[in-house]
């Protein structure tokens, strides 16, 4: 058998890995495209300093001096025609025409600073100017009124003769400005002409990179890639006995080992597999037995707690209504306390009790409309709305898959909320949105009250958790956790709002399809990404 070497050059690019191909491939692309962007960057310069030089200086000038030249038309005029007759009003146009003469040649000596052969025949021209105004218009304007002025008759025809030296002047400063004007523009063509070569050129180049980069991609890359991928199916099908072909770059390579390496490995840990399944079950059984276990122990506790409490707290009633008053002051504010005690622990467990059905009592998934709910909600909590006088309004709200009787206590709570926690003198104002969002409808509940500061923003929906004492605000600090577990059980997020300032604006999402019981933790994380 005869053994063919691969000359060393051919050995020694074999061994480039993947990335060592892109390092080079996007070194050479990127020099290219640098090389390319910084022609293209400089006829674009190029074009927008020759433009802003035609549009703001070129132009202006030819402009400003075809303005001078009409004032300095309407002073000959005014001073003519008041040396003539003698009447005053002649007189403003000249001098109309004077200030107008300032502003032009003050703004093309702006335009023209760096232009000596512009600015020479800029000072030509003022040169003449003065030279008019000195000799004819100013002693013709300074002589009385009322009759014609005899320098105007003495000295008609130098005046002339001086006046036609200025428009002689301007003639020769407009035409050279023209002739200015007009080589910008033929430059303006010509750069906008190779711009556009430059361009061509560069699309050029970039399609011919991106066919060269694409080619390369399907050889060196995507090709063993493809190879691989067919490889590892074959195995994921259960052909575990099938190898892989080692094929492409060095790392490909490497990969293409590793992946034989796991394949042999798969193979020896089948034979543990089902043995780790069968605990798996076994533990997940335990797991379920444990959380019926705990919701049941919950559930007898606080049923348990019940009776003893009812009777603590119907004894103290009875004893406060029987002995209220007879007694001293301390013993009436004892009873008072222990009346209160008694009250405030039937609530808490009753909470509990509403807290610890959410998902196991109220588990029943249908279409909800949540119009009729939030109508059911305000009808139950009207005497607080009244009390308050809070105005609540709401967008069209939609149709969802859930359970109707947690969707009343969600709106019950936040609403409730909403009106509890107001600003002292304030009318409570409640506004309830919806929109869709992908796969979840984002509602939120926003009111002016007094609103929860940032470091609480989690705090609030911990149960609880209470910002206020009871003194102020009464309730037992599991109404936001109940609406926590009743949003997450129906696979959606809650939170608040930080951006919201006046007031608070509680948001939450919930999934717009069925909820199995098994996706829950899924799909409350999808909705918090």
């Amino acid at each position: 058998m005869t053994v063919v070497e691969r000359p060393p050059r051919t050995r020694e690019l074999s061994a480039w890995t993947t990335r060592r191909w892109l390092r080079f491939g996007v070194t050479v692309a990127m020099s290219v495209l640098v090389l390319l962007g910084a022609t293209g960057g400089w006829a674009l310069a190029r074009t927008a300093t020759i433009s802003d030089n035609l549009v703001d200086v070129k132009s202006p000038a030819l402009t400003n001096s075809i303005r001078l030249e009409s004032a300095l038309l309407n002073q000959e005029t005014g001073i003519r025609g008041y040396g003539l007759t003698g009447t005053a009003d002649f007189l403003d146009p000249y001098r109309e025409g004077l200030g107008q003469q300032k502003t032009y040649t003050k703004t093309l000596a702006t335009l023209l600073r760096g232009n000596p052969a512009r600015l020479r025949d800029l000072k030509d021209v003022e040169d003449r100017i003065e030279t008019w105004q000195a000799q004819i218009a100013r002693p013709v304007a300074n002589s009385p009124a009322g009759k014609p002025s005899p320098l105007a008759t003495d000295s008609a025809t130098r005046g002339k003769s001086t006046f036609d030296a200025v428009r002689t002047a301007m003639a020769t400063q407009q035409d050279r400005l023209r002739a200015d004007r007009a080589a910008a523009r033929a430059d303006l063509i010509a750069t906008m002409r190779l711009r556009n070569w430059i361009f061509i050129a560069i699309a050029a180049v970039i399609v011919a990179l991106a066919v060269i980069v694409s080619e390369a991609l399907r050889r060196g890359i995507t090709g063993p890639l493809e190879r691989i991928g067919a490889d590892a199916r074959t195995i994921a099908d259960g052909d575990f006995g099938h190898p892989i072909t080692p094929t492409g770059p060095a790392d490909l390579r490497q990969l293409s080992g590793e992946i034989e390496s796991m394949r042999r490995r798969l193979v020896r840990a089948l034979d543990f597999s089902e043995e780790a399944r069968q605990r798996l079950d076994e533990q997940s059984a335990d797991l379920k037995r444990s959380n019926a276990e705990l919701e049941q122990f919950a559930y007898v506790a606080s049923h348990d707690l019940q009776e003893p409490l009812r009777k603590v707290s119907s004894f103290t009633q009875l004893l406060q209504r029987r002995y209220g008053g007879q007694l001293d002051e301390r013993a009436d504010q004892y009873i008072d306390f222990a009346v209160d005690g008694a009250n405030r622990m039937q609530t808490l467990i009753n909470d509990l009790l509403d807290f610890s059905r959410v998902g196991r009592v109220h588990n029943t998934h249908q279409s909800v409309d949540l119009n009729v709910v939030m109508k059911r909600t305000l009808t139950a909590i009207s005497v607080s709305i009244e009390e308050s006088g809070a105005v609540i309004t709401r967008d069209e709200l939609p149709t969802v898959i859930a359970d109707s009787t947690q969707m009343g206590m969600l709106w019950q709570n936040l609403i409730g909320n909403a009106i509890k926690f107001r600003r002292p003198g304030e009318t409570p104002a409640v506004h309830i949105s919806a929109e869709q969002d992908g796969d979840h409808w984002r509602f939120a509940v926003t009111d002016n009250g007094i609103g929860i500061a940032s470091e609480y923003a989690e705090k609030v929906f911990v149960i609880f958790q209470r910002l206020h004492t009871k003194d102020r605000y009464q309730g037992s600090g599991i109404g936001l956790a109940m609406c926590k577990k009743i949003v997450e059980f129906h696979g959606g997020t809650i939170a608040v709002d930080l951006t919201h300032t006046e007031g608070t604006r509680i948001v939450f999402t919930l999934a717009s399809r069925p909820v199995e019981p098994g996706e829950q933790g899924d799909l409350v994380a999808a909705g918090r990404s």
